[in-house]
């Protein structure tokens, strides 16, 4: 049965987290959006939906899916550490330090947080390792692990170096022939930001997974494995920031909405000056949007 399967599982503790972020009254994101987020079948995230509304964590009636309390400890299900993918360990990392205020220059438990995320003590090591290439994490002078942080500084070199990739990304794309898987993810993008647009009053929550998406879709072109593995930090990042600064949330989203679709248009056309005009603006749109994020995050 799926409650008992690692997958449901894991899935099921990845929403809590999610829960985790959001205060009592907010709601969660469409099923669709959910199964697209979490990579299962909607039929799964109908089981955690029962699950947590059995706990008292939501209620869901219906389309609405209301958070009613913060999960607690005992909510999270034990999943086998074996089965915790390099990249949900990722994911769960990310969250902690973008959605938690986890401040600069904190050390960090290795046992406690391997604990946490439910992986062995060796993984998290080596999972550190390996994140310590993107200077979010370094080796202490004596001994075990400290946060470098996300700082301003790291937000921006960040973006500068996104504006790089993406737009060398966007003239690899213009050059593919029609027969390119990229075009028919291009034309279910459109579909689903037009959607999207159309709903942007009771949906505009939903942004920010459509815009990983899109992001993650452009990038994809590029067969570079460096390239490949920054892109997966930058579009977290970029993806959890929209979920920050809820001042004039749906008026943004609306708005890039907007420039994702003028970009469409150009690839689409294979205008490249065009495209890369449109890629340009809509990257510098987003840093100055996840610079005002981090300014909001800061606020005590």
């Amino acid at each position: 049965m799926a409650r008992t399967d690692e997958r449901f599982r894991a899935a099921f503790n990845a929403v809590l987290d999610e829960c985790s972020a959001l205060k009592p009254g907010d709601l969660l994101a469409s099923e669709l959006v959910l199964s697209a987020q979490f990579e299962v079948s909607r039929t799964v995230i109908r089981s955690i939906l029962e699950r947590l509304d059995m706990i008292g964590v939501v209620k869901w009636r219906g389309r609405q899916k209301a958070l009613l309390r913060a999960p607690s400890p005992d909510d999270w299900l034990t999943v086998n550490a074996s089965q915790v993918s390099p990249e949900e360990l990722e994911r769960q990392f990310l969250y902690w330090i973008l959605r938690f205020d986890v401040p600069p220059g904190t050390p960090l438990n290795v046992a406690e947080l391997a604990r946490q995320f439910r992986v062995s003590v060796y993984g998290l090591q080596e999972f550190l390792a390996s994140l310590s290439r993107f200077g979010l994490v370094k080796r202490r002078p004596k001994n075990g692990w400290e946060l470098v942080g996300f700082t301003s500084d790291f937000a921006i070199e960040l973006s500068d170096f996104r504006m790089m990739i993406e737009l060398n990304a966007v003239s690899q794309l213009i050059t593919l022939p029609d027969s390119h898987p990229i075009w028919r993810k291009i034309e279910e993008l459109e579909a689903a930001h037009r959607a999207l647009a159309a709903a942007i009053d009771e949906r505009f929550h939903d942004f920010s997974l459509l815009d990983e998406r899109f992001h993650l879709a452009i990038g994809s072109v590029t067969r570079n494995r460096f390239v490949a593995e920054f892109q997966k930090v930058i579009s977290l990042i970029f993806h959890y920031h929209y979920q920050w600064d809820k001042k004039d949330e749906r008026a943004r989203n609306a708005a890039a909405i907007g420039e994702h679709l003028r970009l469409i248009a150009a690839l689409k056309s294979r205008d490249e000056i065009s495209a890369l005009a449109a890629a340009r603006d809509h990257l510098r749109t987003s840093k100055q949007t996840l610079l005002s994020s981090l300014r909001i995050h800061a606020l005590p």
